[in-house]
């Protein structure tokens, strides 16, 4: 279901400013005729040639290492103990078998999420499943209904992509005003992947698909048995069934050993555990499994169907987890952000210093996929003593632009916690410190 009319699509794009800050060019120039021991145009600290770090040698060169055999799957660094998923009383309700764990997005590199610091939702705790008693059913409306074991459904063709997956309450608490002042915890509900499986629609190849077949019921095997209701044309595009997450196996609580993808749509939808997909002609209405997340339009309808995660966008620095407080008055720093839309590929990023009230083109950079991250960023000159209001905005191939909270709330009607995909902004103080913040007109 679209969230903004077409002349949102229109009005939302403000006339861009000239760039007066430092370019791309500019900051390698500069940066390029520095010396090795004096302090680059990024650096936060002027480095001397005496440095003791510099001419003693360091005591992990003075010791042996440890050997390869003591943790053979790896371990992150002892230094990188911060980097980590994060919850909160707050989000658990006093359960946390029922719970979510939210990225460190702030930390990220690129566009793909470690699997030890993906979001993890669960709503009966974690299952733990032994793959040779593996099995999944798939019947209702198809000519061969069947049960496959985890090696048999591994013969069928592969296929491995690169997509986000989001909670549909990302962002939800920010409706009204900020509750976090934290980038983790204000859009950490969301990961980006690499994932092998099989697309559902070459299953339906080899076991033939009834016409009259509208719907997919995809059940987990989890203590909560959660169920959720797919239109067939989302099962026919590019819903799959995953079992490989970033080059190995699934993790536990990301479903292990199989579990239901639907690209770009909300994060509750792509069922962990799996255990059973029924094909039917009518959703199952009756039953607490359809799409539970709905959202009132003005006229108090509700939007029922309400599935796919809209165009987005954040800055993950500055941030208030990294602020800019050793920054130096005229040091040249790099603004980044993620963008990502469950309709289709980024097309464009804005990024405003006043609040939206203009705004410049960011650029994106590395690959640029379809329901997935994107990064972008902007080379900035830093005033020290200057007050920013940054908010970025981001544009899709469907056309969607991501609107402000007050066309948000006009489209929609209500200030709810689904989908909120409104623009936010970072407060960058005089001295550099970052706080979330709200603009409203």
């Amino acid at each position: 279901m679209k969230k903004l009319v077409d002349v949102l699509k229109k009005n939302s794009l403000q006339k861009t400013q000239e760039p007066k800050l430092t370019s791309r060019r500019e900051f390698f120039k500069k940066t390029g005729t520095l010396s090795a021991i004096a302090a680059t145009a990024i650096s936060p600290l002027t480095l001397k040639g005496d440095d003791d770090a510099i001419i003693h040698h360091p005591e992990w060169g003075q010791v042996w290492g440890d050997p390869v055999t003591k943790n053979l799957y790896g371990m992150p660094s002892k230094y990188e103990h911060n980097n980590t998923r994060r919850y909160t009383k707050l989000l658990a309700s006093g359960n946390y078998r029922a719970s979510i764990a939210v990225t460190p997005i702030h930390e990220s590199e690129g566009i793909i999420t470690p699997n030890g610091l993906f979001f993890n939702r669960t709503h009966g705790g974690v299952a733990h499943i032994d793959p040779k008693k593996y099995r999944l059913m798939i019947h209702g409306l198809v000519k061969k209904p069947i049960v496959l074991t985890l090696e048999q459904l591994k013969r069928y063709p592969k296929v491995t992509r690169i997509h986000f997956i989001e909670c549909p309450a990302n962002g939800g608490q920010e409706w009204r005003r900020p509750q976090y002042n934290s980038l983790q915890f204000a859009k950490g509900f969301m990961s980006c992947a690499q994932w092998t499986g099989v697309y559902i629609k070459t299953l339906l190849e080899d076991l033939g698909l009834k016409p009259e077949a509208k719907w997919m019921l995809a059940e987990g095997s989890d203590s909560s048995e959660m169920a959720r209701t797919v239109p067939i044309e989302k099962v026919l595009d590019d819903a799959m069934l995953v079992w490989g997450q970033n080059g190995e196996a699934l993790r536990p609580e990301q479903g292990y050993p199989v579990r239901l993808l639907l690209p770009g749509w909300e994060g509750n939808l792509c069922v962990k555990w799996l255990k059973r997909l029924e094909f039917a002609s009518e959703p199952w209405y009756a039953k607490e499994e359809t799409s539970k997340y709905t959202v009132l339009k003005p006229d108090g309808k509700a939007i029922q169907h309400f599935y796919a995660n809209e165009v987005n966008s954040t800055v993950v620095s500055p941030s208030p987890e990294k602020p800019w407080t050793d920054l130096k008055d005229g040091e040249i720093v790099e603004i980044e952000g993620l963008a990502w839309s469950g309709m289709g590929t980024i097309t464009r990023v804005d990024l405003s210093f006043d609040g939206g009230r203009n705004y410049v083109e960011a650029n994106l950079k590395g690959l640029v996929l379809p329901k997935c991250w994107t990064r972008w960023s902007y080379i900035h000159k830093y005033k020290k003593g200057e007050r920013l209001l940054l908010t970025s905005r981001a544009m899709d191939d469907a056309g969607y632009i991501q609107p402000t909270i007050d066309e948000e709330v006009g489209m929609i009607g209500v200030e709810g916690v689904y989908h909120r995909n409104a623009v936010e902004t970072w407060e960058v103080t005089e001295n550099g410190e970052v706080n979330h913040v709200q603009i409203r007109s």
